[in-house]
């Protein structure tokens, strides 16, 4: 009864792993030879990775690389797979299937000692019983260095992170801003090919992440590390990250800089994680470049061409780029709305809008400066006309 149970277990497993990469049939191990010619320079690569617990597929077919010296941020909500691709990186956790490359090397198969990497983990992880000192020179001294040799190394990574009157101290001691410098000093101390950081501030106060996220960045550089991080703050990816992996449930949806992910989201998921964003949905296909909803008629320069005459569509665009107060029929897009409500947000109002749409009323949001706001007299029911600028505008097949 029980081998009957497993072997259905396992079959349900198989599967889900089927399902994983639709279409093919079967999973994908490795890289494929195009990816192993075009990434041959990649300083770390991952390709088709896929793991399961149970019946749960925590990844499905993940594939990526990271240049030498490269911040890659792996950005994405909770339970979307993150964690489990930076152990499965770092050999924490064993793939069901895929391979690592690190330096040209492949490590798929080697435990986390055999690596080479450096980790920071979400709460630190450091021992309370030893000083910082102690606590960055405990991977040192388990290799049976030269006294000497840890001191000076130590020393050196204490000064690095700005601790140098700190090390007689235990981690109790210390703030949790100082408390993150040491385990980063400690996981710097081997002088990893690759350093893992798994939201290292996530536990810190708003005002110290944005002083340590900087100083983070800027140590990175310095150092020339790979860097892998893991996240689910988009203003810590966009404000660190050379280049920005986006998961969605197992999958990375996107990979690109920070500055295309932001102006270009490929999916309406990117497109809603990744700061704010107005949706129009049941919109039409009228011709090339052209949408109607409702009674609107929209322009628009970054359409998907190859769309059909009457193909429903989604379309988006970001607050900060809806043009406020412009009247007149000479600009395109240009429509007449009534103020819903104001929102305060220091530097800048957020207005509700409410457009008629012929056969419906849609809400659309603004960002504008608040000496915008008093200059133009913006207050709550009052018509005013707004502009959906062409090129601003983003559209997804519904």
């Amino acid at each position: 009864m029980d081998q009957a149970l497993r072997r259905e277990e396992r079959a349900q497993v198989e599967a889900i792993r089927v399902d994983c990469n639709p279409g093919q049939g079967e999973i994908r191990v490795g890289l494929t030879e195009q990816q192993r010619s075009s990434d041959s320079l990649s300083y770390l690569r991952v390709g088709g990775v896929t793991k399961t617990f149970g019946r749960f597929v925590a990844l499905c077919d993940v594939s990526f690389h990271a240049e030498r010296g490269e911040f890659v941020c792996i950005l994405g909500p909770s339970g979307c797979g993150k964690t489990t691709v930076l152990r499965v990186v770092a050999g924490l956790e064993q793939q069901d299937s895929g391979q690592v490359f690190l330096v040209d090397r492949d490590v798929t198969s080697l435990p986390v000692s055999k690596r080479n990497v450096g980790i920071v983990f979400q709460s630190y992880a450091l021992f309370p019983n030893l000083t910082a000192l102690q606590n960055i020179g405990y991977g040192l001294k388990s290799l049976r260095n030269a006294r000497t040799a840890i001191g000076k190394r130590v020393g050196e990574l204490l000064r690095l992170v700005g601790l140098e009157s700190m090390g007689h101290k235990y981690p109790a001691q210390l703030s949790g801003g100082q408390q993150q410098r040491v385990a980063l000093a400690r996981a710097m101390a081997l002088s990893p090919n690759l350093l893992l950081l798994d939201e290292p501030l996530s536990a810190l106060d708003a005002q110290v992440r944005i002083v340590l996220r900087s100083e983070l960045r800027q140590l990175q550089r310095r150092l020339g590390v790979t860097t892998l991080m893991v996240t689910h703050d988009q203003e810590e990816a966009l404000t660190m990250a050379d280049r920005i992996l986006v998961m969605d449930r197992g999958r990375i949806v996107q990979d690109g800089t920070p500055l295309e992910i932001y102006n270009k989201p490929s999916t309406p998921f990117v497109a809603s994680f990744i700061g704010s964003m107005n949706f129009i949905e049941r919109a039409v296909n009228a011709a090339a470049g052209v949408y109607r909803v409702g009674g609107l008629t929209l322009q628009v320069q970054n359409g998907s061409g190859h769309l059909t005459p009457g193909t429903q569509v989604t379309m988006a665009i970001r607050p900060e780029d809806v043009v406020v107060g412009r009247a007149g029929g000479e600009a395109p897009n240009t429509v007449a709305a009534r103020v819903s409500g104001l929102e305060f947000r220091g530097p800048h109002y957020r207005i509700t809008f409410r457009l008629q749409a012929g056969n419906g009323t849609s809400t659309l949001r603004a960002d504008v400066p608040t000496e915008a706001l008093r200059r133009l007299e913006i207050r709550e029911d009052i018509d005013m006309a707004i502009q959906l600028p062409p090129d601003r505008i983003r559209v997804y097949a519904s």
